[in-house]
């Protein structure tokens, strides 16, 4: 494991090549620094304990762990202890390399080929910057496969919740949770949860895919008065808000959500249109980035 530190201006982060991890981002306008997203408690965490980690060759789960495509029916293992189903991919498992490295940028670099639970094989790259005062995360993947396969792309940034905080996110659907912690059905999006307009995020349970969201979003912590703007690239068409519960995680004490970028719709290999995944033929790939600019409040 290799931990890098890069920082430009008022900004600094710690990367991690353990899981491709952002161990923490940190803006300092003044004498103290304000974190960005959830600080790791030390360099050794994992992916569930970090910042925000990658969702590589694509992120959140499969009904059944299987699908059929192309005429072919293909199956996944779990990848985990807790959850049935495989996970996230294995980017945030995986030991990443380092490409290179400078004061305000790091790129990291992982191979997928032993397919071991997985049909998926598959390279993948991260990129972090600090660039025009703004946080700047770009990933990659490409098929090392035979055959084609659908893919996506997406980040799981955890981000501090004070009491005020507020999230902004506009987006056209919302979709219901079922057992397994897999996506319903898509219906309109219930009003607690309607980031349409700046809304502090609600006392239960949340774990679901909204739809068509809009690219751009945005979280304000008045206590700190820290503005965070989140953009994305138009590949990132889909989001996912995690809001724990004590029966989750009994440590859970109103502290962070998770606000997550994604290429495409949970379970798409099972929707319509693949859920905004894309095939990638052989040697093809798929890219895209995300910025994260801290602002004071107006």
């Amino acid at each position: 494991m290799t931990v890098i530190d890069i920082g430009k201006g008022d900004l600094s982060a710690r990367i991690s090549t353990a899981g491709g991890l952002v161990l923490g981002l940190w803006w300092k306008p003044s004498d103290i620094p304000i974190p960005l997203l959830r600080p790791a408690p030390g360099v050794e965490a994992d992916a569930l304990a970090s910042g925000c980690y990658p969702l590589v060759p694509f992120g959140n789960r499969v009904r059944g762990n299987a699908f059929r495509f192309a005429g072919r029916d293909y199956r996944f293992q779990p990848n985990t202890a807790w959850d049935p189903h495989y996970l996230h991919g294995e980017g945030w498992q995986a030991d990443w390399s380092v490409v290179e490295s400078g004061t305000n940028s790091v790129e990291l670099f992982f191979v997928h080929l032993a397919g071991e639970g997985t049909p998926y094989r598959y390279a993948a790259t991260q990129r972090f910057a600090i660039e025009d005062g703004a946080f700047v995360l770009t990933l990659s993947v490409t098929n090392r496969g035979e055959t084609a396969l659908p893919f996506g792309l997406g980040w799981h940034p955890y981000f501090p919740m004070t009491p005020q905080t507020t999230l902004l996110a506009p987006a056209r659907k919302y979709w219901t949770e079922v057992d397994g912690w897999l996506p319903g059905e898509a219906v309109e999006i219930p009003e607690d949860v309607d980031f349409r307009a700046p809304r502090g995020l609600p006392h239960r349970w949340v774990n679901n895919g909204f739809e068509g969201w809009s690219g751009q979003a945005r979280i304000d912590w008045p206590e700190r008065g820290t503005r965070l703007t989140l953009s994305a690239d138009p590949l990132f068409r889909h989001a996912f808000v995690f809001v724990s519960d004590t029966g989750f995680d009994p440590a859970f004490q109103r502290d962070y959500f998770c606000f997550e970028p994604m290429s495409h719709l949970a379970d798409g290999h099972n929707q319509a249109g693949l859920g905004d995944l894309a095939v990638l033929q052989p040697g093809e790939a798929l890219a895209g980035s995300i910025r994260m600019m801290p602002a004071r409040l107006p």
